[in-house]
């Protein structure tokens, strides 16, 4: 079974505190860490990981691009992020397809009940992320415990270019 998260963008920065106050003052950054976080999230549980965020924050037309190896959804401009998640959910929904939504709005999870798909609170979400950020910093501790050092010593700029290379961003 293939598992898809459809991830309510503005909806899960309102609701998680870190990203919540990093909008206050620079909304692109809290949109680039939820990013990053879901691009962790993907690389671990495998799940394909698309994130929908409204036009209302961004003037234009709809658009998609791929993020650290994440599809990202700017709706219409007279689209919401809901009614993008919605078709979306309908699409992907199949016999080979859990689709699951990531949003904390009431309303939007009831619709998604009715499309087949599961739901996933914003706390939800913001509890697994956090246990697999662990997961994953533990892990790369063993791993170093147990390699010896490389015998070329990076520069910070250089092992940034490679862990860019390794999550799939160019």
């Amino acid at each position: 079974m293939n598992n898809v998260l459809l991830v309510d963008g503005y909806n899960i920065i309102g609701a998680w505190p870190e990203l919540n106050q990093l909008k206050s003052h620079n909304l692109a950054a809290a949109r680039d860490r939820l990013i990053e976080t879901m691009a962790e999230y993907q690389g671990y549980t495998g799940y394909r990981v698309i994130i929908v965020f409204d036009a209302q924050f961004v003037q234009g037309i709809a658009k998609k691009h791929k993020h650290y190896n994440i599809d990202v959804f700017f709706t219409k401009e007279n689209e919401t992020a809901d009614e993008r998640i919605e078709k979306l959910a309908i699409e992907l929904n199949d016999i080979k397809t859990q689709v699951i939504v990531a949003t904390s709005d009431f309303t939007e999870q009831w619709v998604i009940f009715a499309q087949g798909a599961l739901r996933k609170s914003a706390r939800e979400l913001l509890i697994e992320s956090k246990q697999i950020e662990k997961k994953i910093e533990k892990r790369v501790r063993k791993i170093q415990e147990q390699r010896p050092s490389s015998n070329i010593p990076l520069s910070e700029e250089v092992a940034e270019i490679f862990e860019k290379w390794r999550r799939g961003d160019k």
